[in-house]
C-alpha cells in the first residue's frame, strides 16, 4: 500500500511536463474565475462608463463605449493567464509559448476594440457626411478586414513568424487565384463602380425593364439583394447591374398621371371646353396632393377624334413617391373627373359601331 501511495504522489507532484497536478488545478481555477470576472467586470465597467457619458453631449463618448463593450471582456481573462503563467513553474521553450500567448491575448483585445469602434464610427459619419448608406457598408468592411489582417500580423511577428515572405506566397497565390476568378474581380470592381456613381442605394426601389422590378436591400461585395414586391429575394450579381439601364424610381421627382377621357360624340364644344376647365382646376390644387413641374404644365385638352369619342387628355404630377398614396390620388382624381362629366351632362363612350342595312328594290 505504501508503494501505491508514494507511486500516487510522485504522479502528482510530477503531473505534466515537470508541473504539478495541484498547480494545474489552481491554474483552472484561476481561468474559471477570470471567466466568471469577465461578466462582472463588463457590467460594472459599462454601467459605470455609461452613467459618465449620459452627462455629456457628445457623441464621440457614445462611440467609444460601443468599442468597449466586448473587448472590456477579454481583460480579466488576459490577466488571468498572465497570472498563469507567473505562478507555473514554465521554462525554456514553453515558458516562451506561454509568453507569446500572454501577449498574443493582449494584442487581440487591442485589435478587438479597433474593430468594434469602426461600426458605431462609421454609423457616425454617415449622418455627419457625405458617405452614402453603400458607401458607408464597403469601407466598414473593409476597414474591418484591414485592421484584423495588421493585427494577425502582428501575432504572427510575436510568434516568430516572418511576414514578408509569407506575403510574397500569398502574391503568388493570389495571382493563381485572379486567374480564375475574372468574374469574382468583376462583379467586385462593378460593386465599387455601382455605388461611387451613387446609382442606388439600400432602400431604393429599382426596376430593369422586363427583368425585375424591387427594393435594394443590400450592396455586397460580389451580389446585390433586391426584394421583389412578391416579397422573394433575388440575388443580382453587381456586374449585371453596371451593364445595363436601371431606373431608380427612388429618384423621382414627380409621378406623372396622363390619362385618355373618351367622351360621346354628342357632347357640344361649349360642354367640352368646361369639363377641360374644371378638370385642370382639380390636378391644379396642390392641396389635392397635385404638383406643379417647372418643366411640363398640367392640363385637360381636347385632343383628337376618336372612332367613337371626342378624346381629351389629362396630364398632371404629384410628388408622391409611396404607390398606396399615388393609387389613392388617381382614385380621387378619377372620381372627380366622372362627378365632373355627369355634372355638365356629357357621358363616357366606348367602342361601337352603327350597322346600316339597305333594303333591296322591290321588283
Amino acid at each position: 500500500m505504501q508503494n501505491f501511495i508514494d507511486l500516487f504522489l510522485n504522479v502528482w507532484n510530477q503531473g505534466f511536463l515537470g508541473i504539478s497536478i495541484s498547480q494545474i488545478i489552481i491554474s483552472l481555477i484561476i481561468l474559471i474565475i477570470a471567466f466568471i470576472m469577465r461578466g462582472i467586470v463588463s457590467n460594472i465597467v459599462i454601467n459605470w462608463l455609461e452613467s459618465l457619458t449620459a452627462r455629456t453631449k457628445s457623441k464621440l463618448d457614445d462611440i467609444v463605449l460601443d468599442s468597449l463593450r466586448k473587448p472590456i471582456g477579454y481583460i480579466p481573462i488576459t490577466i488571468g493567464l498572465y497570472l498563469i503563467t507567473i505562478y507555473l513553474p514554465l521554462s525554456g521553450l514553453i515558458d516562451v509559448i506561454a509568453t507569446n500567448l500572454v501577449q498574443s491575448s493582449v494584442v487581440f483585445t487591442i485589435f478587438s476594440v479597433l474593430a468594434n469602434a469602426v461600426e458605431p464610427l462609421f454609423k457616425f459619419l454617415s449622418k455627419n457626411s457625405w458617405l452614402t448608406s453603400a458607401m458607408s457598408s464597403w469601407l466598414e468592411k473593409s476597414l474591418k478586414v484591414l485592421i484584423w489582417i495588421i493585427g494577425l500580423a502582428v501575432i504572427l511577428d510575436i510568434f516568430g513568424i516572418q511576414i514578408g515572405p509569407l506575403i510574397a506566397g500569398l502574391g503568388l497565390f493570389s495571382v493563381a487565384i485572379a486567374l480564375g476568378a475574372q468574374d469574382l474581380f468583376k462583379n467586385l470592381i462593378a460593386g465599387m463602380l455601382i455605388i461611387g456613381e451613387n446609382r442606388f442605394q439600400p432602400g431604393d426601389r429599382i426596376q430593369v425593364i422586363g427583368q425585375f422590378h424591387g427594393i435594394v436591400e443590400t450592396i455586397g461585395f460580389r451580389s446585390t439583394n433586391v426584394r421583389l414586391f412578391d416579397t422573394s429575394l433575388m440575388i443580382i450579381p453587381n456586374k449585371d447591374l453596371s451593364d445595363v439601364s436601371v431606373i431608380n424610381h427612388k429618384q423621382l421627382k414627380f409621378r406623372r398621371i396622363k390619362w385618355a377621357i373618351n367622351l360621346v360624340y354628342g357632347t357640344s364644344s361649349e360642354i367640352i371646353i368646361k369639363i377641360c376647365s374644371d378638370i385642370e382646376k382639380v390636378i391644379n390644387d396642390t392641396s389635392l396632393g397635385f404638383k406643379i413641374n417647372p418643366g411640363q404644365e398640367s392640363f385637360a385638352k381636347a385632343t383628337e377624334f376618336g372612332a367613337s369619342s371626342i378624346d381629351l387628355e389629362v396630364l398632371c404630377y404629384t410628388g408622391i413617391n409611396s404607390y398606396t398614396e399615388f393609387s389613392e390620388i388617381k382614385q380621387n382624381l378619377l372620381i372627380e373627373i366622372k362627378k365632373i362629366v355627369l355634372k355638365h351632362g356629357s357621358d363616357f363612350a366606348f367602342p361601337s359601331r352603327s350597322v346600316y342595312i339597305e333594303s333591296s328594290p322591290t321588283e
